[in-house]
């Protein structure tokens, strides 16, 4: 069987969450080296030690996504160490707070997801953008949500941050596409088998599962993504089957609709 992503050389930041642990294994699975980051070196350094008893290729390594200094000195090291670097993909928290109307919500609250979104894709995409268009070559992966495609309610600054990562995605697709290197967005649907869903199905039990239940219920196939199908659409794109595709974002939702049935209800909204 032939490896999709023999030789190419992968930075994720944010390794050490449900997600970008995912997409690190995924892409290490078809022979891609991965560097994997994050701010606690013990998560990430775990996640290596994983790919690496599973056959494949990996190096874990502490930065911090928010800081341009570590992000660049990281980007430099991979390509001293592996010559190229041909996939990077940030997949960082953004501490965004939810379930509070945005009416009732504080500014600092509302503000904090954006601007932690957009700083840090700026500095991890630049920085991979200046490397990959002196080789011509390379694709920027970024990570958005449901709300960054349709209105969504009581999720807060999350999904005007959603919007802006596809938006920063779109313009800098725009300017690296003559030098060869591709910059795509996935938005996902949230995935049950995510640490954040499984630590809430633990917490509140029959209450989350039903809530689930009714997130499925929301989208077009009544079903909702794993972290593999995620991670799967990933591979694809970073690979060479997906060339000729840039600057836009693929949707791995299962189609949700407006979570107008389950999020909020005219009773509900006459309480705030």
């Amino acid at each position: 069987m032939v490896m999709m992503l023999l030789n190419r050389n992968a930075i994720i930041y944010g390794a050490g969450g449900s997600l970008g642990g995912a997409v690190a294994k995924a892409l290490a699975q078809e022979g891609a080296m991965v560097f994997v980051t994050g701010r606690k070196l013990e998560s990430v350094k775990a996640l290596a030690t994983e790919i690496i008893a599973a056959g494949g290729k990996a190096e874990a390594a502490e930065v911090d996504a928010l800081d341009a200094k570590a992000v660049n000195e990281c980007v430099n090291d991979v390509v001293r160490k592996a010559g190229t670097l041909d996939v990077s993909f940030n997949a960082i928290g953004l501490k965004d707070r939810q379930d509070v109307p945005l009416t009732e919500m504080t500014l600092d609250d509302f503000v904090r997801p954006v601007r932690i979104a957009m700083e840090t894709q700026f500095i991890t995409s630049t920085a991979a953008g200046r490397i990959m268009r002196a080789q011509r070559s390379g694709v920027i992966l970024s990570l958005t949500a449901t709300p960054g495609g349709i209105g969504y309610p009581n999720v807060g600054g999350f999904g005007p941050a959603c919007c802006a990562i596809e938006g920063f995605s779109r313009d800098l697709a725009s300017e690296l596409g003559p030098f060869g290197v591709r910059v795509v967005n996935i938005r996902s649907g949230g995935s049950p088998d995510s640490r954040v869903f499984r630590e809430a199905i633990e917490q509140g039990g029959e209450r989350v599962t039903a809530f689930i239940q009714k997130m499925k219920d929301d989208t077009m196939l009544k079903e909702l993504p794993s972290m593999a199908d995620v991670a799967n659409v990933a591979v694809f794109l970073v690979s060479g089957m997906a060339s000729k595709i840039t600057g836009v974002t693929v949707d791995v939702t299962c189609g949700t609709t407006a979570a107008l049935n389950y999020k909020i209800s005219p009773i509900a909204f006459l309480k705030h």
